[in-house]
């Protein structure tokens, strides 16, 4: 059977290259001679004459004009003119170098030059000239074909807002739908010459000369639609299993086969049946382009299908690479092919409209349709969601936490789902139409981006692994050590997956006719804006401020919980410097994101002087303590003479510092309590820092004696204590010495030390109890206390009596 089914593979391939071989051979066969090499002169008058027609075709202002080609070709002779002065600069300084050679012009007076030399320097001071003139004059091109383009996207900006901002009539009115009933007929009839065009083709191809690749061709394509999508998926994945180690870049390794097995599969079919058609060039231009626009809206569709099968994996739970449930992958199951159908037949019914040229009720009324059915397939598949998710939760399961990004592109999917049923309501159909089109864009970009961010992750984890071959290997043969590695590991992973995000958001933003800010400005623009003294309030500027700082923001945090997560802990340093980083990072890009902020919202700072020179009296009195504590805590942060985890005592207040925040330090005291503490106080008082230089603690015992005790016995009795207690060191060692002899007792100083300060209480508490015990047993007593006896004496006899 695997015999047999690479055969069938081989095959396959095989009918497909000799296909496009085929097609290619009477192209090369038929290949015009070589054009001749144009000289410098004659291509600079060629770029003239293209870019005099360009900007003709721009100055006629025909709607039919179609600017993105000009735009196009004004680029297009923009580098073609950089090219020619690049090449042609080294030839002029070649020249200057050999006139240099030859020295200056002699001077009157001085004896005449050569003849033969004479010549010799005019001919290279009119060539270098001729160059020079030559290289300005591509110069001169390159400049004006660069504002030429910014003049056309400029216009293709301006048209595509204006298509946005039209209405029409809305579908509830009867002009609505009374227009296409009378192109209808016009337009049926332009379908049918379309349909008659294509149906001479295939008559054409089935004709004897071509049949043969025709029948093969098609045969082909059921072939790659019924066994070959199986076929590829199958050996993609063996690939993928035999070749790719157990663990997570397998997983996402699978998730890439997948998707690529679907999207070559039905791409491979889509381009045998446009070969088919196109063989020995049966098909005319208008018909070529649209199979070829279709071929390529094909291969997205089963692309955009592929992928989301592959993320969904609802046949295989152990692939899927989201934190989807069960539930929620059984009840989406439909919507990757759902999805790619409705952008596969938006595709097509534009192309279609294009070609025939379809009237313009035809056109509006088609993207309504097209708008509302992509609109209610992307609500019902987020309904169908939420309700897998209620469901999880009515069950008493706990549900996966989603990450902050994914709430965001929800709730903008469920507001894009309401702004194109509002807009075709209400007759922005253009509108709309635009909506539904990037929502299927965005979410193709945004799941592509997530699989590739997640295959990037596991390969350089893979790869940097210590443990694993590759890792191994690099630091064997690099010295490399295991911290290390995983560092650069790390931080190639996220240079990558950096490069991915802005590639996809170059990618969201490209089929935009116009770009976020464009339309923001136009809005503002129709909007009355206001002024504060001499800030201009513009509606666009404060969005763009907004949005700025939601983003910087989003970022930061990002960037955060990427080093305290993954790059600080595979550094060698100490948690307290690891906080004192994120939180000087935290402020620093809190600082620049702000500054970036008024820079989007344009505030011209010499406008505000009169603010800030107000608010300094408020802040030279009342925000004067605020403002100490928050450079005291930027110095703490800095010269780090206490840092996080330090056990500090100040101002009567003895713990363990928890946290340095901007304004004030928390430190933790001994009975789990939490005491706030200004940081000016740590830089304008005596702190006692215990773990500063050296983080061992110190236990002291002193014990009194009688005087007639065996000193020596009862020392080497003391000393067994200290050392047998698991929690004293042996470096530096416990000692015993005899401290003071009084009247009747001597005294015994008892010290040891252990890992921490924290430690000392526990560790005193134990060695007294053992040494009690010990010298109980050992029959050592310890001094007593004085005590004072009062006796009472016998009354004295009455002197009275003495005297008788």
């Amino acid at each position: 059977m695997p015999t047999l089914i690479r055969c069938l593979f081989i095959l396959l391939l095989a009918a497909c290259g000799g296909g496009v071989l085929a097609q290619n051979a009477p192209d090369a066969a038929a290949a015009p001679a070589a054009a001749p090499v144009l000289t410098p002169a004659q291509t600079l008058a060629q770029l003239r004459a293209q870019l005099d027609g360009i900007k003709a075709a721009v100055d006629s202002k025909k709607t039919d004009v179609p600017l993105g080609d000009l735009r196009n070709r004004a680029l297009d002779v923009q580098q073609q003119a950089e090219q020619l002065a690049s090449t042609l600069s080294p030839q002029s300084a070649g020249l200057q170098t050999r006139l240099d050679v030859l020295g200056p012009v002699p001077v009157k007076g001085a004896p005449p030059e050569s003849p033969q030399l004479s010549s010799q320097r005019r001919e290279l001071t009119k060539a270098r000239n001729d160059l020079e003139g030559q290289i300005k004059q591509a110069n001169s091109l390159s400049a004006e074909a660069t504002q030429l383009a910014a003049h056309v996207a400029e216009l293709r900006r301006d048209q595509f807002q204006t298509q946005l901002s039209s209405r029409t009539a809305t579908p509830f009115s009867r002009a609505f739908w009374a227009d296409p009933a009378k192109a209808f007929p016009d337009d049926v009839g332009r379908v049918k010459q379309l349909g008659g065009d294509v149906l001479s083709v295939v008559q054409q191809a089935w004709q004897p000369p071509n049949r043969t690749p025709f029948v093969l061709c098609l045969i082909t394509a059921v072939l790659l639609l019924s066994v070959g999508r199986w076929l590829i998926e199958r050996v993609l994945l063996q690939v993928t299993t035999e070749h790719m180690p157990t663990g997570r870049l397998r997983r996402s390794a699978l998730a890439v086969a997948m998707t690529l097995a679907y999207t070559l599969a039905i791409g491979l079919a889509a381009r045998s049946a446009y070969l088919a058609l196109s063989w020995n060039d049966l098909l005319g231009d208008d018909l070529d382009d649209l199979a070829k626009k279709l071929v390529r809206l094909v291969t997205f569709a089963a692309f955009m299908t592929g992928l989301g099968r592959a993320m969904l994996s609802s046949k295989r739970p152990s692939w899927r690479l989201s934190t989807l449930s069960d539930d929620a992958a059984h009840r989406l199951r439909a919507f990757p092919a759902l999805l790619g159908g409705a952008a596969l037949l938006r595709g097509v019914v534009e192309s279609v409209n294009n070609a025939i040229g379809a009237s313009l009720a035809i056109t509006v009324t088609t993207r309504a349709l097209l708008a509302v059915l992509i609109g209610l397939l992307v609500g019902s598949a987020l309904l169908r969601l939420g309700q897998s998710r209620r469901a999880t939760l009515a069950a008493g399961e706990l549900t996966a936490q989603r990450p902050v990004w994914v709430g965001l592109v929800v709730a903008a999917a469920f507001v894009a789902v309401g702004l194109v049923l509002l807009g075709v309501v209400m007759g922005y159909i253009a509108f709309a139409f635009f909506i539904a089109g990037q929502m299927l864009w965005v979410g193709v970009i945004l799941t592509a981006l997530y699989l590739l961010m997640y295959l990037i992750d596991d390969i350089f984890d893979t790869v940097f692994d210590p443990k694993g071959r590759s890792g191994t290997r690099l630091q064997n043969s690099f010295g490399l050590a295991p911290s290390a590695l995983e560092q650069t590991g790390t931080l190639l992973s996220g240079m990558t997956r950096a490069m991915l995000l802005i590639l996809a958001v170059a990618i969201v933003l490209a089929p935009f006719g116009a770009g976020p800010q464009e339309l923001v400005a136009r809005v503002g623009t129709l909007l009355s804006g206001g002024t504060l003294g001499s800030l201009n309030i513009v509606p666009g500027n404060i969005f763009d401020a907004v949005l700025v700082f939601a983003l910087g923001l989003l970022v930061l945090r990002v960037i955060k919980r990427w080093l305290s997560d993954q790059l600080l802990p595979k550094t060698s340093l100490d948690s307290g410097m690891q906080s004192s980083m994120l939180t000087l990072l935290g402020y620093v890009g809190g600082v620049l994101v702000f500054v970036l902020a008024l820079l989007a919202l344009k505030v011209d700072l010499q406008g505000i002087a009169w603010m800030a020179s107000a608010l300094s009296v408020g802040i030279g009195f009342g925000l004067q303590a605020i403002v100490q504590n928050f450079i005291s805590g930027l110095i703490l942060l800095a010269e780090r003479p206490v840092k996080v985890g330090d056990w500090v005592a100040i101002g009567g207040v003895e713990g363990d510092i928890r946290r340095i925040n901007v304004r004030a330090t928390e430190i933790q005291m001994g009975d789990r309590s939490t005491m706030i503490v200004p940081n000016s106080q740590f830089i304008t008082q005596n702190v006692r820092n215990v773990t500063l230089a050296n983080a061992q603690g110190r236990v002291n015992i002193k014990l009194s004696m009688p005087l007639d005790t065996d000193a020596g016995k009862a020392r080497e009795l003391i000393l067994e204590v200290l050392h047998a207690h698991p929690d004293t060191l042996n470096m530096p060692a416990p000692s015993v010495h005899l401290e003071n002899l009084d009247a009747g007792s001597i005294t015994f100083n008892c010290i040891a030390y252990v890992n921490s300060p924290r430690d000392v209480s526990g560790v005193k508490s134990d060695l007294l109890f053992e040494i009690l015990e010990r010298l109980r047993r050992a029959k050592l007593p310890m001094t007593s206390p004085q005590s004072m006896v009062l006796r009472r004496l016998p009354p004295m006899a009455d002197s009275h009596d003495d005297r008788d």
